[in-house]
C-alpha cells in the first residue's frame, strides 16, 4: 500500500484556557509561552516515525491543537525544515496551521506564512459576544475581523473559519448573523458544526440550556441554505468550501488515508509491508510522559496496534459515509485490501432501508442517510 495518500498530523497541545466544550487533548500553558523542547522531541518524535514510511512523500501537514499558534512562527520554521530533510513533501503540499483570532494566541501570520503555512484554520466559533463568553472563548469578534484582515495582508487567502451552531439559547436568527458574517469574511472554507456535550467535559457535567432537537435541525438547514447562497458546496458533514478549497488534509482523513501522527497524545494510521497491515499509533496524552517517552525511545514511541481485517469494513465507512460524494470501489481496495464485493449484502441492506445510493463508481448516503448518519455507520460493524 506505498501509493496509498501519507500526510501528517502534528499535536500541540497548550491553550491559553481550556473551554468548556472541549473534549481534545490540551492543557492550560502555565507559562508565557510553550517550551522550544517541545519542537525538539516532534523532531525525534518524526525521526522514529520515519522508517515506517521510508519512500514515500508527504502531502499534506496539519498543526493541531490545542492551541498551535502559541507557538513563534521561528519554531514553525525550524520544525517544517526539519521535517523536510527527512522526509519528501509534495511540491503543492498544503500545510495548515490551527490559529486563534485573538493576539494573545498567536504571532504574526506573516511570519507563519514565511515559516511554510499556505492554510490556516482560523477558530472564530461565533460573533456573538455573550455566546462568546458563554463559550469560554477569550477573543471577540473583532478580533476575527482583524485577524482576517492579517491574514489577507500575508496573503494567506486561503483560510477555514471554524463555527458553532445549536449554542446555548441561540435562536435561529442569531445563528443565520454568524453564518452570514462568516461569508462576508470571504474565507475559501468554512467548517460548521453543532455544539454537542462531549463526555468529560465542563458541559457534560452541567449542561447548559441548549436548543431541543427540532430547533437544532431548523438552525442547521437555514443555515446550510444560506451557505449554499454564498457558494460555499457542502462535501462533509461539516465542510463547506469554495471551488477548489476543500481540505486536503481531511479528506485523506475521511477516505482512510494514510497519515504520520507526531505529539502528545498524537494518533497515527499507517499501512505497511511484509506482511501487509494496518497499523494504529498513538502518543502519550501527557506532555511530559510524551517528551520523557521521546527521549527515551529507540525505536518508536507510544502504542501500535493492527487494525484486524474484519474490522476494516466499519473503520473505512466511519469516515467515508460522512462523505456527501462517497467513495469508490477502488478507493476502499486501495484503502483496505479488501474487494468491495464482500459488502454486497450490508450496502442492498442499506440501500433498501433508503440510506445509501449507487454512484457511477461506487457508493454515496442519500440525504436520509446522512441525518441518521450514525445507524449508517453502525450498521458495517464487525
Amino acid at each position: 500500500m506505498s501509493d496509498t495518500p501519507l500526510t501528517l498530523y502534528v499535536h500541540m497541545p497548550w491553550c491559553v484556557r481550556k473551554c468548556p466544550y472541549c473534549d481534545f487533548n490540551s492543557h492550560q500553558l502555565k507559562s508565557g509561552q510553550p517550551d522550544a523542547s517541545y519542537i525538539d522531541a516532534l523532531i525525534r518524535d518524526f525521526e522514529l516515525e520515519v522508517p515506517r514510511v521510508r519512500g514515500r512523500r508527504i502531502d499534506s501537514v496539519f498543526f493541531g491543537g490545542g492551541t498551535p499558534s502559541l507557538f513563534d512562527p521561528a519554531e514553525f520554521a525550524r520544525l517544517i525544515a526539519a521535517l523536510k530533510e527527512r522526509i519528501e513533501f509534495a511540491q503543492d503540499a498544503e500545510i495548515t496551521l490551527e490559529a486563534n483570532p485573538g493576539t494573545i494566541e498567536r504571532g504574526k501570520f506573516q511570519g507563519y506564512a514565511e515559516a511554510g503555512i499556505n492554510r490556516v484554520s482560523l477558530g472564530a466559533q461565533s460573533f456573538d459576544a455573550n455566546a462568546l463568553k458563554v463559550l469560554g472563548r477569550i477573543h471577540s469578534a473583532d478580533d476575527t475581523h482583524r485577524a482576517v484582515e492579517e491574514l489577507i495582508a500575508a496573503k494567506l487567502e486561503n483560510f477555514n473559519l471554524d463555527l458553532m451552531y445549536a449554542l446555548p439559547q441561540q435562536t435561529l436568527q442569531q445563528a443565520l448573523n454568524d453564518v452570514k458574517i462568516a461569508c462576508s469574511l470571504k474565507p475559501s472554507h468554512i467548517s460548521y458544526y453543532q455544539l454537542t456535550l462531549e463526555p468529560g467535559t465542563v458541559f457534560h457535567s452541567r449542561p447548559p440550556p441548549l436548543p431541543d432537537e427540532d430547533a437544532a435541525w431548523q438552525i442547521q438547514l437555514a443555515g446550510q441554505k444560506m451557505l449554499a447562497d454564498c457558494g460555499y458546496a457542502q462535501y462533509e458533514v461539516s465542510a463547506y468550501a469554495k471551488d477548489g478549497a476543500r481540505c486536503r488534509h481531511n479528506l485523506n482523513y475521511w477516505l482512510f488515508g494514510d497519515y504520520v501522527g507526531i505529539g502528545a497524545g498524537a494518533h497515527g494510521k499507517v499501512s505497511v509491508a511484509k506482511p501487509e497491515k494496518i497499523l494504529r499509533t498513538v502518543k502519550p496524552k501527557q506532555p511530559r510522559e510524551y517528551q520523557a517517552e521521546i527521549s527515551r525511545a529507540a525505536l518508536s514511541a507510544g502504542d501500535s496496534s493492527t487494525i484486524a481485517a474484519a474490522d476494516l469494513p466499519f473503520e473505512f465507512m466511519l469516515n467515508a459515509l460522512r462523505l456527501n460524494d462517497g467513495f469508490s470501489s477502488d478507493c476502499y481496495h486501495a484503502h483496505t485490501g479488501l474487494p468491495l464485493q464482500s459488502l454486497d449484502e450490508r450496502l442492498a441492506r442499506a440501500q433498501d432501508r433508503g440510506l445509501l445510493e449507487p454512484v457511477a463508481s461506487g457508493w454515496r448516503p442519500t440525504e436520509l442517510g446522512l441525518r441518521f448518519l450514525n445507524d449508517l455507520q453502525a450498521s458495517f460493524l464487525a
